[in-house]
């Protein structure tokens, strides 16, 4: 008996979705860091094993008081993730209940399929014992088919829920083939890992309004050739992107590069250009020319 279905992740900002999809799958297909809002993409990693073939969709952190046409399209991008999947991982952070966490409970009121609530960052627990009367009081918000504490970081308890996901996924034959880890490109990834970069690199010093564009990828048995552009909104978050002397900019590249390499398996000469698109980040037209709302 063969299980396959789609398993949406789901959460506010920052509670550790894309670090625990990258664990599941044991490597890298989504970007990650300290910064809320670092994932702005819907993305599959796919986990088939003899037995199952699980389609998890890494989604954007959903969040109220939406300001900007990205805000409302990362919402959007998220929310439509949940509609048509067989079961959906409402990922929180372990004693840390907050008002976020509430408006993401309310809107799966709607999903029709079987809610696992995953309390991540246990590892930060001092004392294990109030993580019962806190798995209690979850119980009493919904009733979830699993509440599975798990710290993502260190895969502590991962495995009991990939088993969790099994039990709920339909009987079924794979959808993709068995090596397919993901529906994303090498060219996407690059775009990622570049941005992925600037958020760790730069932290608060980022300006939110910032994103990566690959205009060339050309790819080689020993070299693949990638030139990008990171967009801003104003001259001067395009000087702290560059930083002194270029020296930002620079290790920026580097760190993105030596990335790649290992991704895919060739050296890599990546070229980086800063320019600015006044309010592209409120722009829905803008917006999808750069690969948003896909």
């Amino acid at each position: 008996m063969h299980r396959c279905g789609y398993v949406a992740i789901v959460g506010r900002p920052n509670v550790g979705k894309s670090t625990l999809l990258n664990r599941i799958l044991g490597q890298k297909v989504t970007i990650t860091s300290r910064k809320p809002q670092t994932t702005r993409h819907r993305i599959l990693g796919i986990k088939t094993t003899a037995t199952v073939q699980a389609i998890y969709i890494d989604t954007p952190g959903l969040h109220r008081g939406v300001r900007h046409a990205i805000n409302r399209v990362m919402n959007r991008t998220a929310t439509a993730a949940v509609a048509d999947v067989d079961v959906v991982l409402f990922v929180v952070e372990c004693l840390k209940w907050e008002e976020a966490d509430e408006h993401v409970l309310g809107l799966l009121e709607s999903a029709d399929a079987p809610v696992i609530l995953v309390l991540n960052k246990v590892d930060r627990l001092k004392d294990k014992e109030q993580l019962l009367p806190y798995i209690s009081l979850m119980r009493e918000k919904r009733d979830f088919a699993a509440i599975v504490p798990v710290c993502a970081t260190r895969g502590t308890q991962t495995e009991a829920l990939e088993e969790e996901v099994r039990r709920l996924l339909p009987e079924s034959p794979p959808m993709f083939p068995e090596e397919q880890v993901t529906d994303r490109s090498e060219r996407f990834l690059a775009a990622e890992l570049v941005r992925e970069k600037l958020t760790r690199l730069l932290g608060d010093e980022l300006p939110y309004a910032v994103t990566v564009e690959i205009e060339e990828f050309k790819e080689g048995p020993e070299l693949t050739s990638i030139s990008a552009v990171i967009w801003v909104e104003r001259d001067a978050q395009k000087a702290i992107v560059i930083g002194r002397q270029g020296q930002m900019l620079k290790q920026i590249g580097t760190q993105a590069r030596q990335e790649m390499e290992r991704l895919f398996g060739t050296k890599v000469f990546l070229q980086l250009w800063v320019k600015v698109k006044e309010k592209w980040s409120d722009d829905e037209r803008a917006l999808r020319s750069l690969g948003y709302g896909d």
